[in-house]
C-alpha cells in the first residue's frame, strides 16, 4: 500500500464518519423538538426579529445565566 491508497481510505472513512455524525445531530434535533425540550423555530426567528426591544427566546433565572 502506498500513500495514495492510505489517503483514499482515510478520506472515505472520514467522509462516512462525518455523514454519520451529521445524521445523528439531525436526529437529535428532531427528537428534542418532538419531546418539547426546545423549539428551534424560535431560534430561527432570531434573525428576523432582531430589535433591542424584542423578547428573549428563553427566560432563564439570573442564577443560570453565564
Amino acid at each position: 500500500m502506498d500513500i495514495r491508497e492510505i489517503q483514499g481510505y482515510a478520506s472515505f472513512f472520514m467522509t462516512m464518519f462525518l455523514v454519520i455524525m451529521l445524521y445523528g445531530y439531525i436526529i437529535h434535533l428532531y427528537r428534542s423538538e418532538k419531546k418539547g425540550e426546545r423549539d428551534y423555530e424560535k431560534y430561527g426567528n432570531i434573525a428576523l426579529d432582531d430589535n433591542i426591544t424584542s423578547t428573549p427566546v428563553e427566560d432563564k433565572p439570573a442564577s443560570q445565566r453565564d
